[in-house]
């Protein structure tokens, strides 16, 4: 597919490179314009509803975050490209498809549009269609240990997991269960049974996600309503589940 994309930086020569660099080493990149501050930014976003922005951290009167607080319901992916590394923390919380440090690294770059290029292409051809999880596994137990011992627990009883510091919230359909094990313990243990990793805090049950949401990063709503933010990082993987 055509990856729709548009330029956000202040520096006329940052953006020749990226611009020459897209045209010659990123295929099915269209390159739709070029903007050197927030407000042109916003506007060729509003103008062209891209499907990727290549975004500079640090701009006059305001930075990368501020243009995005803007654009609330965004459908595009971010890329953000920066010579200052500590901005990581916050590219990820805005849900950012990758992080690119300057001076651009070529083979980073095609890395970063082949994610952005996976994740439109799953989003395209699950639009309109009913969808169905495959490879769905949610029988069998697991043992959650107690101060007293431990408890049995059905696996498909559990909706989603969520992260708290080293403890883990086991949310079932009508009482949460914390737990002295951190998350990546029970992505582990469930890696069997389609519990996927959506963020850094959450590890959902696939079969009971009813609905996914476009927007920052996505989201997905589960059968008992309660909706679940997806990291852009996540979302291709979530997304393969379905057919």
């Amino acid at each position: 597919m055509e990856l729709r994309t548009i330029i956000v930086e202040d520096e006329a020569n940052s953006r020749e490179i990226l611009r020459n660099y897209i045209a010659k080493y990123c295929d099915g990149v269209k390159l739709l314009g070029e903007a050197s501050n927030i407000d042109e930014g916003l506007s060729l976003i509003q103008k062209h509803q891209p499907d990727l922005v290549f975004l500079d951290v640090e701009m006059p009167f305001g930075n990368a975050f501020d243009l995005l607080d803007k654009v609330p319901d965004r459908t595009f992916e971010t890329v953000f490209v920066t010579a200052y590394n500590q901005y990581a923390m916050d590219a990820l919380n805005n849900h950012a498809a990758y992080y690119l440090m300057k001076p651009i690294n070529i083979d980073v770059l095609i890395k970063a549009v082949d994610y952005v290029k996976e994740i439109k292409e799953k989003e395209s051809a699950l639009d309109g269609q009913v969808l169905q999880a495959k490879s769905i596994k949610a029988e069998g137990k697991i043992t959650l240990p107690q101060q007293d011992g431990f408890q049995v627990l059905e696996v498909g009883d559990i909706f989603f997991c969520k992260a708290d510091d080293n403890y883990t919230e086991i949310y079932l359909e009508h009482k949460k269960i914390m737990v002295s094990k951190t998350l990546k313990y029970f992505e582990e243990a469930l890696t069997e049974y389609a519990f996927a990793r959506i963020h850094k805090s959450y590890l959902v049950n696939v079969g009971e996600v009813v609905k996914y949401k476009r927007g920052k990063g996505g989201s997905v709503v589960l059968s008992n309503g309660k909706e679940l933010s997806v990291s852009a990082s996540k979302k291709a993987a979530l997304l393969s589940y379905f057919q």
